[in-house]
């Protein structure tokens, strides 16, 4: 081993250390001393949320500084709005009529996995249901997004020590390497794991024999009905498809048009920036967004339609926000019916709602299992059709699908972390939130069901209050214990000859 991986590892066990430390003090934090941190964490991060995302633009390499800052706001300010108000320390529930109370209780020290696409905003997210939950937070970075996931931990701990929480609360590797984050995960103070990132870094989280939040790839189709309103569904579909140039997982990656109203997605899809490839631009953006392994090229993850396109070789407009090209089938053999984590589109066309049921199935089960859909239509009962057939855990109406699975754009727990469920291979099928990260202690009344009178083994106490047993006084009983054999024969004989 290097000796680079081994100061790594150092480093992360004195992280885990200090954590444990921390975590153990707040054991005796209120209710009001929770929500008193978590709010200078929010505010912390709100006041740097455009400095932080110009880090992560320049560091990474990827997305863009707007949406960036935008992410920022989300996983701060609205994702405190949404859990605010939630009870995370002593007695959380209480049913007086059954008899059972619920007390929150802090998992521990948690390791947390952020990803390349999202390092800010999901750091700062973490910390802050972490804290919210009575929880300590060491962070593993993603090697190209190290610099500023360090800032937004430091940014979240000061506050946090600011607010008169411990030091060490939230804090990140300096010197990532795998080996740091095998140790992070396998740490016997690691009490749960929150894996954001690809899918073999949340594998190895489950495999770690500890406790782990996951997500899973998001494969998203947007299917547009012939009752939608076709204009506004486009707008939103690349409204969605454009923010951060398609880095969040619950982004659009097919569009299915109905049949009737194939003419005018197509009409309008061009007329908002769109640019519908041909055969030979589809050929070779095909090679140039999916490696030959099936993966996605990491050169145009969270790059413009015009760059991706440059690295295509495609002549496309200036204009150009979104690159679509059609496909006929799914599969390896039709790269881009995989995820594509860019402004990049399948667009099918399909006979009817039920034909366009399976599609959509198909393109989930090729790498979406679980995760989310879109839907636009105006008729209740296709929705509603769609809800029921479809595997996966968030079918978002006539909705952005970016922002509507992150619950921006809907009613949804307001989330950085998509769990799939059983589908996707994860533990839960939520938006995880503080609520996730505590153990709920229940404390339970007799509640009369099972009759239970006192029954007696030995005799009632006599007249003088002497309680006999098996015809011996309890001074007798205890004598006896004292003597030899001999000597206790005799005494019973002597007393059955009364």
């Amino acid at each position: 081993m290097q000796d680079a991986d081994l100061a790594s590892i150092a480093e992360t066990r004195r992280l885990i250390e200090r954590a444990g430390e921390a975590q153990a003090k707040l054991l005796d934090f209120t209710q009001a001393d929770v929500d008193r941190t978590c709010e200078a964490m929010v505010e912390e991060g709100l006041r740097n949320a455009s400095m932080l995302a110009r880090m992560a633009v320049d560091e990474t390499g990827i997305g863009l500084y707007e949406d960036k800052i935008v992410k920022n706001q989300f996983s701060t300010r609205t994702v405190w709005e949404a859990i605010r108000g939630m009870r995370t320390v002593g007695f959380i529930r209480e049913d007086p009529a059954n008899g059972v109370y619920e007390v929150a209780v802090p998992v521990g020290v948690l390791a947390g996995l952020t990803p390349t696409t999202n390092p800010t905003s999901t750091a700062m997210f973490k910390a802050i249901i972490s804290m919210k939950a009575r929880n300590a937070i060491v962070f593993s970075p993603h090697p190209r997004a190290t610099k500023c996931t360090i800032a937004a931990a430091r940014l979240m701990n000061d506050a946090a020590v600011r607010a008169g929480a411990p030091d060490g609360l939230v804090s990140c590797i300096e010197h990532p390497t795998m080996e740091a984050t095998n140790e992070l995960m396998h740490h016997k103070l690691i009490a749960a794991i929150l894996a954001t990132g690809g899918s073999a870094m949340v594998k190895a989280a489950y495999s770690s024999g500890k406790p782990a939040y996951g997500v899973g790839p998001g494969n998203v189709p947007a299917f547009i009905e012939r009752s939608a309103d076709v204009p506004l569904a486009v707008a939103r579909i690349l409204k969605s498809k454009t923010f951060d140039n398609g880095t969040i997982c619950s982004s659009e990656q097919a569009v299915i048009a109905d049949a009737p109203i194939e003419k005018k997605v197509l009409a309008e899809l061009e007329a908002q920036g769109a640019h519908l490839c041909n055969d030979s631009e589809r050929a070779a953006l095909e090679r140039t967004v999916i490696m030959s392994h099936g993966g996605v090229n990491p050169a145009v993850v969270g790059k413009s339609a015009i760059t991706v396109a440059q690295l295509a070789g495609i002549s496309v407009p200036a204009h150009t926000r979104v690159l679509a090209a059609r496909c006929d089938g799914v599969g390896k053999a039709y790269p881009l019916s995989a995820e594509k984590l860019s402004p990049v589109l399948a667009f099918y066309v399909e006979p009817d709602w039920e034909a366009a049921c399976h599609r959509c199935i198909e393109l989930l089960n090729y790498g979406g299992l679980g995760h989310s859909m879109v839907i636009h239509s105006n008729d209740e009962a296709i929705i509603r059709q769609f809800a029921l057939k479809k595997p996966v855990n968030r079918v978002l109406v006539n909705t952005p699908s970016s922002l509507g699975g992150i619950g921006f754009s809907t009613g949804l727990q307001p989330s950085l972390t998509l769990g799939c469920g059983s589908w996707g291979g994860n533990i839960t099928s939520d938006n995880v939130g503080p609520m996730h990260l505590i153990n709920r202690k229940r404390m339970a009344y007799d509640n009369g069901q099972v009759k239970v009178e006192p029954e007696y083994v030995a005799a009632p106490a006599t007249a003088t209050g002497v309680r006999r047993t098996g015809g011996l006084s309890e001074a007798e009983s205890e004598a006896l214990s004292r003597l030899d054999r001999e000597t206790i024969s005799r005494l019973v004989d002597a007393y059955l000859s009364k």
